[in-house]
């Protein structure tokens, strides 16, 4: 059963709302603060609408939140049962010190189709649109995605350009990488907007690579799946904690690699809005009593994926 579309003008009203709560601390140095306005007006506008939502992926345990909490409940209690996925600001950094591609995102399910990921790393790979499935895999090296890939989609691999995490973890990816004469793209934070550039041609990016939060992972993929792209995850658990953790969540299989359908399944919204500008969008503009915000919006059944402008009145 598909999601009714009057509900991503009100996702949409959430992530701008969120994000416009995070600008006013943008650049202040204060990446706490800037989390938890984001995460306060998320929670006052999710609270809003018409439906009985709960939190799958939030800002922690109940122990470690206060607010949008896993477990949590959201929605005024009347309307469809749905899971939701939410990091208010991605990008603390970003936004903390005014640098680009800060956000605010969420992505909504039907009930039970939201894959409750445990907090978490996960070894990732997304590719764009149309690449058939078993081009790229999580147990290929890194030498044999790039060049299946290269292959699919007819070029050489110096042409190549593959995004990935900046970390100390990933020095082995990255020299591989250079030794193919692949374009490099290394983001210091916020990847599920890194995993993102590889939906559209526009933003020049062919592969998402590398380890990242596994809640993270599961926003992109749920953005991802809209897109019609290629996503695989494999959870990471360092500690006996991290695995007891994950069994109470029903994971049994600590090996296990997911596909894409297997982390987000049925009909899907995902909304991603800017709060200072990056690649995918463009950050919050205040302008008196009235704020301009750019959202990304992809609902899977009704094949809708595009940018809206929204101008709104802030009420103070």
């Amino acid at each position: 059963m598909a999601i009714d579309k009057k509900y991503i003008d009100h996702f949409i009203n959430v992530t701008s709302k969120a994000a416009l709560a995070s600008s006013y601390l943008v650049g202040k140095k204060d990446k706490i603060a800037a989390d938890k306005a984001a995460t306060d007006a998320m929670r006052s506008e999710l609270n809003k609408i018409e439906m009985n939502g709960k939190i799958v992926i939030g800002e922690g345990e109940l122990d470690e939140s206060p607010m949008l909490y896993i477990g949590e409940l959201v929605g005024n209690k009347i309307g469809p049962n749905f899971d939701i996925a939410v990091d208010p600001l991605e990008g603390t950094n970003f936004a903390a010190n005014n640098l680009p591609g800060a956000l605010s995102v969420m992505a909504v399910a039907e009930k039970n189709n939201l894959f409750h990921a445990p907090e978490t790393y996960m070894d990732k790979i997304a590719v764009g649109q149309n690449i058939p499935k078993g081009v790229v895999d999580l147990d290929f090296s890194t030498k044999k995605n790039i060049e299946n890939l290269a292959d699919s989609l007819n070029k050489d691999v110096k042409e190549i350009t593959a995004c990935l995490l900046d970390r100390s973890r990933h020095k082995k990816i990255i020299e591989e990488l250079k030794s193919l004469n692949v374009n490099l793209k290394l983001i210091s934070d916020g990847d599920i907007s890194g995993a993102l550039l590889v939906s559209d041609k526009k933003y020049n990016v062919d592969i998402f690579l590398g380890i990242g939060g596994g809640p993270e992972g599961v926003l992109a993929a749920s953005a991802l799946d809209t897109f019609n792209c290629h996503f695989q995850g494999r959870f990471l658990f360092e500690t006996d904690k991290d695995k007891q953790r994950a069994q109470t969540m029903g994971i049994k299989d600590f090996k296990r690699k997911y596909e894409l359908n297997e982390i987000v399944s049925g009909d899907s919204i995902f909304c991603a809005t800017g709060i200072t500008s990056g690649d995918l969008v463009k950050g919050i503009k205040i302008n008196g009593n009235k704020y301009i915000s750019e959202t990304l919006i992809a609902h899977k059944d009704s094949n809708l994926n595009k940018i809206i402008l929204k101008e709104d009145i802030i009420k103070t």
